[in-house]
């Protein structure tokens, strides 16, 4: 193991470090100074105490894809909502689910990550596992009305994940992406 030199640690720790202050000031529901400096002292202990290393290449933050991807989100987000409530809400319940696998196409970890915790936020989709070697994120869906309902959801990974290699990729991501084409969905 190479040890990382401490300004090198230090720039890629100060990103870390702000966010940690920014959930602190969250939590708390208001800003103060006693919040900020504590809020500075807890990021401090936490990433001296449990240091994680740098994403190795970091992201690039392309701000129109990022914009899309946020305005896509939020819809999906409040779309599947109503459909889960609707059917947890209906007389009869939950009629069908599925367990599906979906290929994706980004090799990068960070991306990987992405694609996973943006699937699971939405209602009604649940990562269930994600094979990073073989690039192969299971999921339970719900509602599956039908074979097509399942297809269009696996198809609509590949777009959150097109969508997301747009917004962070390195040019290598890209390029990997439009290698296959635009959200074409294998069956398994």
């Amino acid at each position: 193991m190479t040890v990382e030199p401490a300004a090198t640690r230090l720039r890629h720790q100060v990103p870390l470090m702000a966010w940690l202050v920014v959930v602190w000031m969250l939590l708390w529901g208001t800003w103060s100074w006693a919040n900020l400096i504590s809020g500075l002292l807890v990021a401090l202990t936490v990433l001296t105490l449990l240091p994680l290393p740098h994403v190795v290449g970091g992201a690039r933050v392309r701000p129109l894809p990022l914009l899309v991807f946020l305005g896509h989100f939020v819809v999906d987000l409040f779309a599947s909502g109503a459909e889960v409530a609707w059917q947890a809400l209906r007389p009869g319940g939950v009629h069908r689910t599925a367990i599906v696998q979906v290929q994706l196409r980004a090799d990068s970890d960070l991306l990987l990550t992405m694609v996973a915790e943006a699937t699971s936020l939405v209602p009604g989709s649940l990562v269930l596992d994600l094979d990073r070697e073989h690039r192969v994120m299971t999921l339970h869906m719900l509602p599956a009305r039908d074979l097509e309902d399942v297809a269009r959801k696996k198809a609509n990974v590949l777009v959150v994940e097109e969508r997301l290699v747009r917004a962070f990729g390195s040019p290598a991501d890209l390029a990997a992406l439009d290698g296959y084409g635009r959200a074409e969905v294998r069956t398994s």
